[in-house]
């Protein structure tokens, strides 16, 4: 097998890799900066848990028009930023911690969900294609709707990204200066729900938060500026949707746990050897200092 069979051929003579692509390269330019402010701001579960909250929105939207794209993005979309406020509101009228509230909330959405779906009597949503998704099925109307919300997501974080970071880093000061932080706070959950829904539609909903935190993760143990962190995410996730594809088409597993196992795979190797808190990186420093 040569060169152009290999790496080019699949996305040369068929669409629907050329559209899984397409999709891949959209959601990881804007999943993966999300991804970035979730991991700086120590939220990292609370995308796994708004993902799962998508499913019953999704499943609802179906019992009320079908297989309808619009409806099931836009239940998805409600279910998360419900899900996510009253998590917020539980948080401050009580003693438990956000966290906390978001995993009893998602337990609860992922239960219902399934309910949902499973009492489906003609049978034609299929649970595990809501789950784990089918990124080789994504038609026009999809990708129109994940590039749609990449756009307005990369737009949205260049206006608030110095806000966003300040949010991050020292909410403290930026509440002293009003600076509104509770306003940046729900802009930002805004994203995440958004980019989850237009992940679900290739990933499924638990593997869109794959993309967005995978690459994040893996790229804190390369750099530690927020730019480079960024930048790096991006290119991780477009490598591994690329990889990943391929490694789907040529071995014909599912695509999208192929994507995000080449996701796991990379920050299985930054965990050894990346330059900025890899066991490999802390060793080799620590027996400098103990030799000087």
């Amino acid at each position: 097998m040569n060169f152009y069979d290999l790496l080019i051929s699949p996305f040369a003579e068929f669409d629907f890799m050329r559209y899984a692509l397409a999709s891949i390269f959209c959601l990881a330019l804007s999943a993966a900066p999300v991804g970035v402010f979730l991991v700086m701001r120590r939220m990292s579960l609370v995308g796994d848990a708004l993902s799962h909250a998508v499913l019953p929105g999704a499943a609802i939207g179906y019992i009320f028009a079908g297989l309808s794209l619009p409806a099931m993005s836009i239940g998805g979309f409600v279910a998360g930023m419900l899900m996510a406020l009253l998590a917020g509101l539980v948080s401050r009228f009580t003693t438990l911690k956000e966290d906390a509230n978001f995993a009893a909330f998602y337990l609860s959405s992922l239960a219902i969900g399934v309910i949902l779906v499973s009492k489906q009597k003609d049978g034609s949503v299929d649970l595990l294609h809501l789950l784990f998704g089918s990124v080789l099925a994504v038609d026009i109307p999809a990708l129109q709707l994940i590039a749609i919300a990449a756009s307005i997501t990369i737009a949205v974080l260049a206006i608030i990204y110095r806000p966003l970071v300040l949010e991050s880093i020292d909410p403290l000061f930026l509440k002293a200066v009003g600076g509104k932080g509770g306003f940046w706070h729900v802009a930002f959950l805004v994203l995440v729900v958004m980019n989850l829904v237009a992940g679900f539609q290739a990933l499924g909903t638990l593997m869109s938060v794959g993309l967005m935190m995978l690459p994040a993760i893996t790229a804190r143990l390369w750099a530690k500026n927020m730019g480079m962190l960024i930048l790096l995410s991006v290119l991780l996730a477009l490598f591994c949707g690329f990889a990943g594809l391929l490694f789907s088409y040529h071995v014909e597993i599912p695509s999208g746990p192929a994507i995000i196992l080449c996701c796991g795979v990379l920050y299985t190797l930054s965990v050894i050897f990346g330059s900025e808190g890899g066991i490999l990186t802390k060793w080799i420093r620590g027996k400098k200092y103990r030799t000087a």
